[in-house]
């Protein structure tokens, strides 16, 4: 019964905080502080766990492939970023 809650309270949590960084960002492209194009890009792994869920049929086989593929496009936005920066292109 109290893992129910410890997990239900802990969702709930995470969907305030979810919910508080949506209108930050919303506010933020209103008030011209932020550019939409650097605001959407959060969106990323939503869009990607969606359409891994439409090929892949299961969350969990879509939340595993979502995974592996956000972090092979970090190494790879890292080892651009550092090859940019070392060659200076």
């Amino acid at each position: 019964m109290i893992d129910n809650l410890a997990v239900g309270l802990a969702l709930a949590l995470i969907g305030i905080g979810v919910l508080g960084m949506l209108v930050s960002g919303a506010r933020a492209i209103i008030d011209g502080r932020s550019e939409f194009k650097k605001v959407s890009i959060m969106a990323l792994p939503v869009i990607v766990f969606v359409i891994s869920y439409f090929t892949m049929g299961t969350f969990d086989q879509a939340g595993i492939a979502t995974l592996v593929l956000m972090m092979g496009l970090m190494v790879i936005s890292i080892v651009l970023t550092g090859t940019r920066g070392t060659f200076k292109f």
